[in-house]
């Protein structure tokens, strides 16, 4: 797959309050190369998770465009946005968000089946995530089995076996220790690199923002790259 820049163009969101309109995103611009992770630092409610789910395509923006993979998503209609999302976007969540039910090779294997892969495609490119993920032997046990850091393991996994042009982490490391925490970044971060997927990293952590390759910070609506050191 033919990988392009993630492209956020003039992006913004307001919330209506009785007769009060509240912008949370003003205007977003935002550039993403394949193979780049930008983190998205910002304080409790200064739209973060909303900034994600506008350039998934989960809420509606007011104006503005968002280009994945060559595709202006704002002008898709369900259920299009949902297919390309399902094909395009993969998602690591603060609560690994894993289905109980199923072992750790049929939460990776999910994404894949979604998208009507081949049976033998699905194996091997699942048995190859959970290798990648240092999870073979774990490969039949259910997240409940599993401690946070291989839960997040999981999650990661099945966020980039089907090879998305565009990773959204919304707090992947906040529930674990930090020594897990830093694994699993590592591992996040090696594997969107290694696919030339373009990452978006949300987070509240400096520490975890500085791993990224390039830092912006979200306040009072206004999207603004940071350079040099950045006191939070």
């Amino acid at each position: 797959m033919d990988k392009f820049p993630i492209r956020v163009s003039g992006l913004s969101r307001s919330y209506r309050q009785g007769q009060t309109l509240y912008p949370v995103i003003s205007g977003a611009q935002l550039q993403i190369l394949p193979g780049e992770c930008v983190a998205l630092l910002g304080r409790s409610g200064s739209g973060k998770s909303t900034l994600l789910n506008l350039i998934a395509g989960i809420d509606r923006a007011d104006s503005g465009a968002v280009m994945i993979a060559g595709q202006n998503i704002t002008a898709l209609k369900e259920p299009a946005l949902t297919l390309f999302r399902r094909r395009y976007i993969g998602f690591v969540y603060q609560f690994f968000n894993l289905i109980p039910t199923l072992t750790s090779a049929e939460n990776i294997a999910l994404p894949l089946e979604l998208n009507a892969c081949g049976r033998d495609a699905i194996a091997a490119q699942t048995a190859q995530m959970l290798e990648a993920v240092g999870l073979g032997p774990r490969a039949d046990a259910c997240p409940d089995q599993l401690s946070g850091g291989g839960q997040q393991r999981v999650a990661i996994a099945r966020a980039l076996v089907h090879r998305p042009a565009l990773i959204l982490a919304d707090e992947p490391t906040s529930n674990l220790d930090q020594a897990s925490g830093e694994r699993v970044l590592d591992l996040m971060l090696s594997l969107a690199r290694e696919e030339a997927s373009s990452a978006l990293l949300v987070t509240h952590s400096l520490a975890v923002a500085r791993r990224a390759d390039r830092i912006l910070t979200l306040h009072a609506g206004q999207l603004t790259e940071q350079e040099g050191e950045l006191a939070w």
